[in-house]
């Protein structure tokens, strides 16, 4: 009988997996801004702190699940890629997670109140934003596919089209994000300067929030170039 080592139950077939889960994870960290920014909108902040914990464990379970994957990953001698470029896009991934709790305890701590007349395009720019996010996954999810079929030609192909859809995803949040502070400029006057602040903020982090999903597929991109 031939006996399994840690290794091989942590990572199985492919020593990406559990990074797939870990984007997964970090991914469901950004969805949830959606009914949190819902119940921000209402005035809800019971129901805001409700969705807020569901992102503060999800965050820590993916926080977990990286500490795992530095502790497990094994050395560049038995990859085919080095060690460090797994490390650098792990890291890039954890960014979704933690931008979606910066941008939830900003908000809560305040209970922060988004104006009437930008809360429609903030819905969409935040959508935009977290779109960035799947598109991150999606390209995420076929790591393993390089991985064993050795960085064939036709599977590098499918995910530099699905990093094109990224970058294209991320460039329509920037576009957003341009729109959105013209928006608020135009009110601005009309409230509290410091809610103004927070406000730009919060624009400011929802902008990171696609900017690190699009740096997880130039970390992919990397890879692959290897």
């Amino acid at each position: 009988m031939t006996s399994t080592s840690p290794l091989s139950l942590l990572f199985g077939k492919s020593p990406v997996k559990p990074m797939q889960q870990h984007i997964v994870k970090a991914y469901s960290c950004a969805k949830l801004l959606i009914p949190f920014f819902e119940a921000a909108y209402e005035g809800d902040y019971a129901t805001a702190e409700t969705v807020r914990q569901d992102i503060t464990l999800l965050e820590r379970e993916a926080d977990a699940l990286k500490k795992d994957i530095r502790k497990h990953l094994p050395n560049s001698l038995f990859m085919p890629v080095p060690r460090s470029d797994l490390l650098e896009l792990l890291s890039m991934q954890d960014r979704i997670a933690n931008r979606a709790k910066d941008i939830s305890g900003i908000m809560l701590g305040r209970e922060m109140s988004i104006p009437a007349p930008i809360q429609p395009l903030m819905m969409k720019y935040l959508k935009a934003a977290i779109n960035t996010a799947k598109r991150a996954k999606n390209a995420l999810d076929e790591l393993d596919e390089l991985y064993e079929t050795g960085f064939s030609s036709k599977e590098v192909d499918l995910v530099d089209t699905l990093l094109k859809k990224l970058d294209d995803q991320e460039h329509r949040t920037d576009e957003f994000e341009i729109e959105m502070r013209r928006s608020l400029k135009a009110i601005e006057s009309n409230n509290p300067p410091i809610d103004m602040m927070f406000l730009y903020r919060v624009i400011e982090q929802i902008g990171d929030l696609a900017d690190v999903s699009q740096r997880v597929g130039s970390r992919l991109q990397i890879l692959m170039a290897r």
